[in-house]
């Protein structure tokens, strides 16, 4: 019999995305020292917004609706991730072009500012095969909403 996707393979995907994406995204900043600029940061609450509906498809009889829901914002999340990608490829201006990122806690904060590095957001601090961070979060969430969404319009054969 060929795989056929069922509501429980969309909550999966619904949640495991943002997941790793976030898990990503906090790897990079925390180890390898790439901070995200305010456009980064637009990026991450939509995947918030996608596991908090994602996890909530679990425990409730709207498992269909929460799981699409999820997908909406992980959609919205690749929509600003293909913005931010614009932006860093100079294809357009961004609404920002920096965020300064808060130094350690304590001591003068006039200080901390100052010496707290500035992260543009027209600038990529890293790629893959000339793709963005940016730009990857939005193939990635837009093929993924995509998916989510017409596992989601098929009929659930688990159930009958």
């Amino acid at each position: 019999m060929a795989f056929a996707p069922t509501v429980k393979t969309a909550q999966s995907l619904a949640i495991a995305v943002p997941a790793l994406l976030l898990g990503g995204a906090y790897v990079s900043e925390l180890i390898f020292g790439l901070y995200p600029c305010e456009m980064c940061w637009w990026q991450r609450w939509p995947h918030f917004a996608a596991l908090a509906f994602a996890l909530s498809s679990i425990a409730t009889p709207f498992r269909r609706m929460m799981t699409g829901l999820a997908a909406v914002a992980i959609l919205a999340s690749g929509a600003i991730g293909g913005f931010h990608a614009g932006v860093e490829y100079g294809w357009w201006d961004g609404i920002t072009s920096c965020a300064i990122i808060a130094a350690a806690a304590g001591g003068n904060a006039l200080e901390s500012v100052m010496n707290a590095p500035m992260v543009r957001c027209d600038a990529a601090p890293w790629d893959l095969f000339g793709i963005s961070l940016a730009g990857w979060n939005c193939v990635i969430s837009t093929g993924s909403a995509i998916a989510i969404s017409v596992i989601l319009m098929k009929p659930d054969v688990s159930r009958v």
